[in-house]
């Protein structure tokens, strides 16, 4: 069931008009039982690792607090690491690392002779496996107590708006939202309701419209030549932002309209100036979960320079890998790890070279900002390619030859764009990310018309799903 759904709107009319209606502990019982029945819309069989997750996750979590002996506490932590990236590994990563190792052996001359299994990849896996293992986690950290409740707690693992693609949400912050009555404030249901259009807008209108000009490219690549690359590299880099970020919207839209506060997951990613910056507004859930369970227990900066630059490259190693099975989102991570190191090289003389005078340092913001862009965007194209060997076709067909096409893309952008940018240009300006809730009535009602308009005439509704669904 796609948010950009009819199904989905009935079904959350349906739910909401329910949940106005009752009290805390039955509308517990309510959302459980609505995001079991979201998620078992994709397919049922999956239920049972959810449920798995949070059974073994919620007795784990009790079982840590209340040993006293680190061995037993260490013990029932591993159990649930165990349980949650063992499920991850079985459906998401066997098929690739079994199939890895057959070419890899094939190429050393021998042959293996093995079944590779395929599965279904339950949707949102990823995203609820992490958010279940920082619960157990910080219970061991004793940064946590475990709840007692099992209702509370599953509605926190399968909590239906941020379920399938997040954000990845921490139990400090979500469950304790479960378990006490929410209260409805006017001002929570008017950003709730911005939030909805503004995610409508992003996904229906902004990301639907790029993809057909980014597959036109990326299915093809060697078909593809010149400006036509160019455009549907940068087409993509606002499909996937409007895709993902509009369906973070919309969840937080949704969870506003009930109560709930969910964490921020963007904050306007493309007026990155370097990779820390970008990393610091893009998929925040994510990058603040790699940072505290991975990147600082490696060492984070405490071992010296090497051996930073050494977890810097694993960490996005691995969240490279995170999003999906392929080596070319390998390659991006590895790509990402690299621009943080030679950010970090680079500092000192970027340091050298910043302008004193207030144009110099204007014009040297926007030039970082638009170089950096581009270093996004190439990272983008390894993200989207099909295969590691189509980026260099799609490469060398760039400028052999060189092809002044791509005008229907550039068209297609010029049109659709230009409200997105403005919003994120004075929400960046301001620093306050309802900057329009702030506008006079006027401009305000004319901005939720122009999306509003946008959305019916060239919204696809119901065509495309979730590019992170697959994650």
């Amino acid at each position: 069931m796609l948010f950009n759904s009819i199904d989905f709107v009935l079904f959350f009319a349906v739910v909401y008009g329910l949940y106005l209606v009752l009290r805390h502990r039955a509308q517990n019982w309510l959302l459980l039982g609505a995001s079991y029945f979201f998620y078992g819309c994709w397919d049922w069989r999956f239920l049972s690792l959810i449920l798995i997750s949070t059974l073994v996750d919620y007795v784990c979590g009790l079982k840590i607090h209340e040993a006293t002996r680190p061995g037993t506490r260490r013990g029932f932590l591993v159990l649930s690491m165990v349980s949650n990236l063992g499920l991850l590994f079985f459906f998401k990563y066997f098929g690739f690392f079994a199939e890895s190792a057959q070419v890899l052996f094939q190429r050393l001359g021998m042959e293996l002779d093995w079944v590779t299994l395929h599965f279904v990849l339950p949707v949102g896996i990823s995203f609820y496996t992490f958010q279940t293992m920082s619960y157990t986690i910080d219970i061991y950290r004793r940064e946590l107590k475990p709840t007692r409740d099992l209702l509370d707690f599953a509605v926190f693992v399968a909590f239906f708006p941020q379920l399938v693609a997040g954000p990845i949400e921490r139990a400090r912050h979500l469950l304790p939202q479960v378990q006490l009555r929410r209260v409805l404030t006017y001002p929570m249901i008017r950003e709730g309701c911005w939030l909805i259009l503004l995610g409508y807008f992003k996904k229906v209108v902004i990301a639907d419209n790029m993809a057909p000009l980014v597959a036109t490219v990326f299915d093809h690549p060697d078909q593809a030549y010149g400006l036509s690359i160019l455009a549907a590299t940068v087409a993509f880099a606002f499909q996937i932002y409007g895709d993902f970020s509009g369906y973070t919207d919309i969840a937080r839209g949704i969870s506003k309209l009930m109560g709930f506060d969910i964490m921020l997951n963007f904050r306007m990613p493309y007026f990155a100036l370097n990779p820390q910056d970008f990393w610091k507004r893009w998929h925040i859930s994510l990058s603040t979960w790699l940072r505290d369970y991975l990147y600082i227990p490696l060492g984070g900066n405490r071992g010296g320079t090497v051996f930073t630059y050494r977890n810097l490259t694993l960490t996005m190693l691995l969240g490279g890998l995170w999003h999906g099975a392929a080596w070319h989102f390998v390659a991006w991570g590895a790509y990402h790890g690299l621009l943080l190191v030679g950010h970090r090289l680079l500092l000192p003389i970027l340091s050298l070279i910043q302008p004193t005078s207030l144009i110099g340092q204007r014009v040297w913001h926007w030039v970082r900002l638009t170089g950096f862009f581009g270093l996004t965007c190439f990272g983008w194209m390894l993200f989207r390619v099909e295969s590691l060997a189509d980026v260099p076709v799609l490469l060398s067909n760039i400028v052999q030859p060189f092809a002044w096409n791509g005008k229907v893309a550039m068209l297609t952008m010029a049109c659709l764009l230009p409200p997105l940018l403005i919003l994120d240009y004075w929400q960046e300006k301001t620093g306050d990310l309802l900057v329009v809730k702030r506008w006079p009535a006027p401009v305000r009602l004319a901005t939720y018309a122009t999306l509003f308009a946008f959305i019916v005439m060239t919204g696809w509704v119901e065509r495309i799903e979730f590019i992170y669904f697959q994650f």
